[in-house]
């Protein structure tokens, strides 16, 4: 069973060679990523809390848990594989939480969660998602991830609805330092961006502290599952698809995008491994994040990238550390702000995932996969992104089996 497990290709990267990869572009896409996925996924699981008439310190117990465990796997796999590789928390397994905690004790929820962990093992262990993932074409997969990244990047234009100042500096510093080449040598436009939008919101008075701030880490706590059939029935295979089928789908997907080879069963794997972990806190499952890993992804050399994960993981496993004051300052920025930085880091990424998806094979069943994806339309408690998958595939089987044919032939050639 063990031998399904995908192996390291490289030697574990030197520290003076660790060092060197350092770049501007690790550090930035690093930042960039870290910003992202600690602002608008933080107010998602924070209303959800609150909505849940949780207390503050079971909602810090979740952030340490999504945050600086994540940050550790981050760590770990970016650097055992060279390539960034950005974990974390499931966004939509928190939105289910929301309903759920409305009928269920939270111990039953917690108790969902560890048989959610144990089926993501079982799905790692034995090879059953590389080999759906061998199945499911690219293009229909970059069609989905093309769909999930348009509303990231269409906040470039809505942030200007919200705070125009503010959208305009930061836009606007982007377009200068894009233009000009020799600086963007040493200063990307995202950091020049970034650093800009920032000083613009504080003299502006944009960044708001409800109260002083105070430096503490967090004191999680460990919660005792129960289990329910009702509880299990309600949360685990949701919960997976969107671990299997939407996040890790994603990140997979862009990973192969720009050169590398995702491993599939051992990540999925240690998703079953993190979520176990996180379900001692009451967090929701481990994923391999789609978003994240495209701004991981956006700029820099392919041999170095593997560092911007690192910048990455240290970042957030200091954001779950810290997790009372960072709900503090999180809350207190502009999210107009972070949602327009991170859709200047994505332009040329969602740009690669329509060339990827409409540029070969499989357009028909890649046109369903987005369209289906866009309108987000949740079916039985499962993210639009996954049944995007599910109709473009079906699409093409019925449509374009001539492309699947083609792409077998190609594939049989490929191992001879």
């Amino acid at each position: 069973m063990l031998k399904i497990l995908e192996r390291p290709k490289e030697p574990l990267p030197r520290p003076g060679e660790a060092w060197a990869a350092l770049d501007r572009h690790a550090v930035t896409n690093g930042i960039t990523a870290m910003l992202m996925a600690c602002t608008g996924p933080l107010v998602i699981m924070l209303s959800v809390g609150v909505g849940a008439k949780m207390s503050q310190a079971d909602i810090v117990t979740w952030m340490f848990g999504g945050y600086a465990i994540g940050g550790v796997f981050s760590i770990v796999f970016s650097i055992l594989y060279r390539m960034p590789m950005g974990m974390a928390w499931t966004i939509p397994g928190v939105i289910l939480l929301s309903s759920a905690l409305d009928h269920l004790p939270f111990a039953e929820v917690v108790g969902a969660l560890y048989v959610t962990a144990g089926l993501l093992l079982v799905l790692g262990l034995s090879g059953w998602v590389r080999r759906i993932m061998d199945f499911i074409p690219l293009s229909i997969v970059m069609a989905m991830v093309a769909g999930v990244f348009l509303p990231f990047v269409l906040k470039i234009v809505t942030a200007f609805d919200q705070d125009w100042l503010i959208a305009a500096v930061t836009l606007g510093t982007f377009v200068v330092i894009s233009l000009a080449p020799a600086i963007a040598k040493t200063l990307p436009p995202v950091l020049a961006a970034l650093i800009a939008g920032s000083v613009a919101a504080v003299v502006t008075g944009q960044v708001e502290l409800k109260e002083p701030l105070r430096l503490a880490i967090a004191e999680p706590i460990l919660y005792r599952p129960a289990f329910s059939w009702q509880a299990i029935v309600e949360l685990v295979v949701p919960m997976a698809v969107t671990v299997v089928g939407i996040h890790n789908a994603q990140g997979f997907a862009i990973s192969r995008d720009n050169g590398y080879d995702p491993p599939v069963n051992t990540l999925t794997t240690a998703c079953g491994v993190g979520s176990v972990l996180f379900a001692l806190f009451g967090t929701v499952s481990t994923c391999v994040t789609g978003p994240v890993n495209a701004v991981l992804n956006s700029s820099g050399e392919k041999h170095r990238r593997f560092m911007g994960g690192v910048v990455f993981g240290v970042l957030i496993l200091l954001f779950g550390l810290f997790a009372p004051v960072s709900a503090q300052l999180a809350l207190a920025l502009p999210t107009a702000f972070f949602g327009l930085l991170g859709g200047l880091a994505m332009f040329n990424v969602l740009r690669s995932a329509f060339v990827s998806a409409f540029s070969g094979r499989f357009q028909m069943g890649a046109l369903v996969a987005f369209i289906v994806t866009v309108a987000g339309l949740p079916i039985v408690n499962i993210g639009a992104p996954f049944w995007g998958i599910v109709l473009g595939t079906l699409t093409s089987l019925l449509f374009e089996r001539g492309d699947f044919r083609a792409a077998a032939e190609q594939r049989l050639a490929g191992r001879e």
